[in-house]
């Protein structure tokens, strides 16, 4: 469009000059340099344009295509990019939720694991309760018979003692009667 304005004035020129050259004296020598110059400067621009316009166009028109072309690829990676983004998002999302559920079954299991302790402990302690009171019992008896024997021991010496003192007849006669008279109290009733 701009190349087809430039020669459209460049042929405006050329034309206004032809048809201001009084008719009849035809072409000849122009003395006037700045018209000359104007003469020879509008032909050069005209004859570049004509021609290099062409390829000027075709180098703005490959240059045009290529920036498209790399507008589309760029259009087409942020596509791409956009489409990772989410995928990306999708999956952060995801390792949220499961590093969530992960949480919740760690307290979860730590909760059954603290109650589980405590109530093993709990058993723990009752088992040794039992044992201690097993145990106080066991040695009780044990004192209780240790006592009870030297009781027993302690009295039958003692008794010893006594009867090997007291034996006489007399003491002899007392202990018969004494039985007698028990048993004949035994077979009366």
């Amino acid at each position: 469009m701009f190349f087809n304005t430039i020669k459209m004035e460049v042929f405006m020129h050329i034309f206004s000059f032809f048809t201001t050259v009084p008719l009849g004296e035809g072409f000849g020598f122009n003395g006037n340099i700045l018209e000359t110059n104007i003469i020879n400067l509008t032909v050069v621009i005209g004859i570049v344009v004509s021609f290099g316009g062409d390829a000027l166009r075709s180098l703005l028109e490959n240059r045009k295509q290529i920036i498209l072309n790399n507008l589309q690829q760029a259009d087409q990676r942020a596509k791409e990019a956009q489409e990772k983004l989410q995928q990306a998002k999708t999956q952060l999302e995801l390792a949220k939720n499961k590093a969530s559920e992960i949480r919740q079954q760690g307290n979860i299991t730590a909760e059954q694991e603290k109650k589980q302790c405590i109530r093993q402990t709990q058993d723990d302690i009752m088992r040794l309760e039992e044992f201690k009171q097993n145990t106080l019992r066991l040695q009780q008896q044990k004192a209780i018979n240790q006592v009870s024997q030297q009781v027993v021991s302690l009295a039958l010496t003692q008794v010893k003692e006594k009867l090997n003192n007291r034996l006489d007849s007399a003491f002899h006669a007392s202990v018969n009667n004494f039985n007698i008279v028990l048993f004949t109290n035994y077979k009366s009733k």
